[in-house]
């Protein structure tokens, strides 16, 4: 029995990756969609609201989750960014320095810009995840003084991503909480003294967990940013194409996560039954002679965003549409959503 819950477990986890696969494409696309259609300097402007506001939202919960609080500012910012990238499947180092400054740097392959991306995505934007979000951890701790220094940035054709914390000795105006030293260079890093997290309380099942979880996220925070950046029309349709290209580029990766294949509209029911369920969403799937449809009782992802708008259903929308063209481009997908909000339950309809 402890052999068949292991390997239904197994099978559980590798559709949580194809989950977090798919997501992790679409945040990555949805910047690239940002860079190509609006122009690098509002690309840089969403990124950098993306990034503020999970800084806002997660840096200080994570610290406790994470173990980290007592640590000096500048170790705990550090080691945050080490682990919760780390949980997330990010290539990342850490490396102490003193308790006034630690070093982070992601080497290459770079985890956001999978692959080719990398070559569309102008410093501009990824000097905006900084801003964001290191920039501002001090500020969260209430410490005036601590600040990031970027050494290296890899969209500039460095060898990764790279900067320290510095606790300073006197308070930094708003303008030197980021600041680039690019004639530095990280310390090599030590595995063997990396931060590791306890097992007792990061078991397997929670770490899987945390990593589909983790690619997710920036979609959550990403979609109702878009529709505040741009109004839900722009926004809606921007959300629903990124959805399709990348639906359409992914279907086999995650199909193969979730032991589905190519086929007609019942094998896609399946395909979207798995996929839902899969990402932590409650369906039902349903045959009506030649129709399927499959009824999704709540979207996790949205279900707690306080400025949720129904523009960002096209995040799923559009998922699903390039999802089944890649299927079989004859398979005609429909959703419909609650009319009072917006939300699910979604139920979709495939002939």
């Amino acid at each position: 029995m402890t052999g068949v819950q292991s390997e239904t477990q197994q099978l559980e986890w590798q559709g949580w990756r194809g989950v977090a696969e798919l997501y992790h494409a679409y945040f990555t696309g949805l910047i690239l969609t940002m860079v190509t259609r609006r122009g690098t300097s509002d690309a840089a402007e969403f990124v950098f609201r993306v990034f503020r506001r999970q800084q806002q939202e997660r840096f200080l919960p994570g610290l406790e989750k994470l173990g980290l609080t007592r640590l000096p500012p500048a170790v705990a910012a550090a080691q945050y960014h080490y682990l919760s990238n780390w949980i997330g499947g990010v290539a990342v180092e850490y490396m102490y320095e003193t308790d006034r400054k630690a070093w982070i740097r992601y080497p290459p392959p770079r985890w956001i810009w999978k692959g080719t991306a990398i070559c569309g995505v102008p410093g501009e934007v990824s000097r905006a995840m900084l801003r964001g979000w290191h920039a501002n951890n001090g500020v969260s701790l209430g410490n005036a003084r601590l600040g990031f220094v970027c050494t290296k940035q890899s969209v500039d054709g460095q060898d990764g991503l790279e900067g320290y914390y510095c606790e300073y000795d006197h308070e930094i105006d708003a303008d030197r909480r980021l600041v680039f030293a690019r004639h530095l260079s990280a310390p090599l890093s030590d595995h063997a003294s990396a931060p590791v997290l306890p097992v007792s309380s990061w078991p397997k099942p929670r770490l899987e967990k945390a990593h589909r979880n983790y690619a997710m996220e920036y979609v959550r925070t990403a979609a109702p940013v878009l529709v505040q950046l741009l109004g839900p029309d722009e926004a809606g349709h921007l959300l629903r194409l990124t959805g399709k290209l990348i639906g359409m580029q992914y279907f086999d990766e995650v199909a193969r996560c979730l032991r589905c294949d190519r086929g007609n509209a019942e094998a896609f029911a399946s395909f979207l039954h798995a996929l839902l369920e899969a990402q932590g969403d409650s369906a039902e799937l349903r045959k009506s002679g030649n129709r399927f449809e499959v009824r999704q009782e709540i979207w996790q992802l949205m279900a707690d965003v306080a400025d949720y708008h129904p523009a960002c259903a096209n995040v799923l929308k559009g998922l699903c549409e390039g999802l089944a063209a890649a299927c079989d481009r004859r398979i005609d997908l429909t959703m419909t959503a609650s009319p009072a909000t917006g939300l699910a339950p979604f139920v979709w309809t495939l002939d």
